[in-house]
């Protein structure tokens, strides 16, 4: 994997440079946007899991979308990176997805669906993120994240997450069982 591109990106939350990192040919890189720096402390970074439902179509069956426009205000305002990962559906993609999200609506939960489905309740990794961290040059960050899993990776990666960023999104309705089994079965840190 290596840098493919990069260029400037106004948005309507502030100016980003946009970079992409793959290999070359790839249609879907993985996507850095990146907000300068105005201090010496740690960047703050997000490492946001692609999730085309949440994310582009305001999905309440999760809480991706709001962590992700969140994550890109603070960033915009204290500089730093959001790395989007193109490994969508926890890393089964976005037709076993779907099929999951039919199971779920069948009693299931998301783990008991990617895993009725021949998939592990989390397929993703983040040995990529920690590849373009150490390309943007980054030893040390300020981790945006509720999953202890994304910190472990990059401290074994040799980035060194000096300060978590919760990122709590209130549930709702659609969500509570999904963030419940977050919480509860996952270890993610939402309290």
């Amino acid at each position: 994997m290596k840098r493919l591109v990069e260029s400037r990106l106004p948005t309507a939350v502030g100016s980003f440079t946009i970079l992409a990192f793959g290999e070359e040919g790839d249609f879907f890189p993985h996507v850095v946007l990146m907000s300068t720096l105005e201090s010496d402390a740690a960047p703050v970074v997000r490492i946001h899991s692609e999730c085309m439902t949440g994310d582009l179509f305001g999905s309440a069956r999760c809480d991706c979308g709001q962590q992700l426009n969140r994550a890109l205000d603070s960033i915009a305002k204290e500089g730093g990176a959001l790395l989007y990962l193109r490994q969508e559906g926890r890393g089964i993609g976005l037709v076993e997805k779907l099929k999951a999200y039919n199971l779920q609506d069948k009693g299931r939960d998301t783990i008991q669906s990617n895993e009725e489905l021949g998939h592990p309740a989390d397929a993703r990794g983040y040995d990529d993120a920690v590849a373009i961290l150490k390309d943007l040059g980054w030893d040390a960050v300020q981790l945006m994240t509720n999953n202890p899993l994304k910190m472990e990776a990059l401290n074994a990666g040799g980035i060194d997450v000096v300060k978590r960023l919760p990122v709590i999104i209130p549930a709702g309705k659609e969500n509570a069982d999904y963030l419940h089994v977050k919480q509860s079965l996952m270890g993610h840190l939402l309290g």
